[in-house]
């Protein structure tokens, strides 16, 4: 246990040590940081009247990130799969990196959750034992499961693979392999899921598609893949550990598959919703043309299917080989996706209500900053994630050179 403790100890000082770039980008995100929690603040004291939501439409740009990166953890298993299916122990250590990215985009899930509800001090309720659960009737009681199960396995297959690479031995097969392949399964049950919350809503007909759930995971292994690939050329770039680009034509090769089949899907629902006009394709008329003058979301979302294509047509050609092109197409997924499955599917759902109203929704300053603040709280993480474990992987920190003066006999 002692040992234990000090690996963690040399752990934490290492994070807080670098050079002025280091410095300076954990500087800003602190700052930003700090503008969302004082908007935090004034929402917890004034209510849920800060934001741009209202009875109508209830849910917004909070459970838009909650849904995109829901997603952005469950894509963490496209570095599994080749590694512990495929045998490409080429890629085997940045493994972690894409766990760590799971458990920095799952801590924001928890966070955009928590900010959601207007009494968060009833959080309670949703702790099994605890408060009222509501299992297994609920969809939301799935969520609650799924997400905090897959926090837990990410949490372990990190620390503990770090931790086998610190002190120089292998990971042991019983305690590792079982849990890997639980992880793979339960990424896919955690977006089928989130998935199945807005389809189990029967009012609204927006989201009651059979395909919701198979779009929800192309799309994650979309943007996922694309945001792991820009991640390992930052640590390429910024550090001595070296990542090869079979790794990156790797990743690359998935999101050339899942992007196309994420549009194909798009294409099934817009047949769906217009080739057969009636009053349950209110929704979409008012998310992609407009609705009796209202259009707020047009512009969104024919800008993310614009940047879609780009990316899709960028990875298709030859030229996604050099690396300055791939990185243009990966920024064009994220974005374009982020987009997609935010305000292009979760506002949509409530405009019109059931009743006909239309009453459009725009986040407030203070919901931006809220969100701002807590995609840097993730930032953060991930940033000292990465500044800990690199080290450990570099072999640059272990236990052989432990200091002298460590008494952990």
């Amino acid at each position: 246990m002692k040992r234990y403790l000090y690996f963690w100890k040399r752990c934490l000082k290492i994070a807080f040590v670098g050079d002025w770039r280091y410095y300076g980008w954990l500087g800003i995100l602190l700052i930003i940081i700090l503008g969302g929690v004082n908007a935090y603040a004034k929402q917890y004291l004034l209510g849920l009247g800060t934001t741009g939501m209202s009875d109508q439409v209830s849910w917004g740009v909070y459970i838009a990130n909650f849904t995109f990166l829901v997603g952005m953890a469950a894509a963490a298993v496209m570095l599994v799969i080749p590694v512990y299916i495929y045998k490409n122990e080429e890629l085997h250590d940045l493994v972690i990196f894409g766990e760590l990215l799971a458990v920095a985009a799952i801590l924001m899930c928890l966070a955009f959750v928590t900010v959601d509800l207007g009494r968060p001090d009833r959080f309670w309720h949703l702790i099994p034992g605890i408060g009222i659960f509501h299992f297994p009737g609920s969809m939301l009681s799935w969520d609650v499961l799924v997400l905090n199960g897959y926090l837990l396995i990410n949490l372990h297959i990190c620390g503990y693979h770090i931790y086998c690479r610190y002190c120089g031995r292998k990971p042991s097969n019983w305690l590792s392999i079982p849990v890997v392949f639980l992880g793979i399964l339960w990424a896919v049950s955690i977006h089928t899921i989130t998935a199945f919350l807005y389809v189990g809503l029967g009012g609204r007909h927006f989201w009651n598609s059979a395909v919701l759930g198979p779009r929800f995971i192309a799309s994650a292994f979309t943007a996922g893949p694309a945001f792991i690939i820009l991640t390992l050329q930052i640590i390429r770039q910024f550090s001595d550990y070296h990542v090869p680009d079979r790794a990156l034509f790797t990743l690359r090769s998935i999101v050339q598959i899942a992007m196309p089949i994420n549009m194909f899907l798009l294409i099934n629902e817009l047949f769906t919703e217009f080739y057969t006009t009636d009053r349950n394709s209110a929704s979409s008329h008012y998310l992609f043309l407009g609705l009796h003058g209202h259009h707020a979301l047009v512009p969104w979302i024919w800008t993310a299917i614009g940047l879609n294509i780009t990316s899709m047509i960028l990875l298709m050609l030859p030229l996604s080989r050099r690396l300055k092109w791939l990185d243009t197409a990966c920024i064009l997924a994220v974005i374009g996706i982020w987009i997609e499955k935010g305000m292009g599917m979760v506002v949509p759902g409530f405009v019109p209500t059931p009743i006909g109203e239309i009453v459009e929704y725009t986040p407030s300053k203070n919901e931006v900053l809220i969100c701002l603040g807590i995609w840097a709280f993730g930032f953060f993480c991930y940033t000292i994630f990465l500044r800990m474990a690199v080290p450990i992987l570099h072999g640059k920190l272990s236990r052989a050179n432990e200091p002298a003066e460590a008494n952990l006999t």
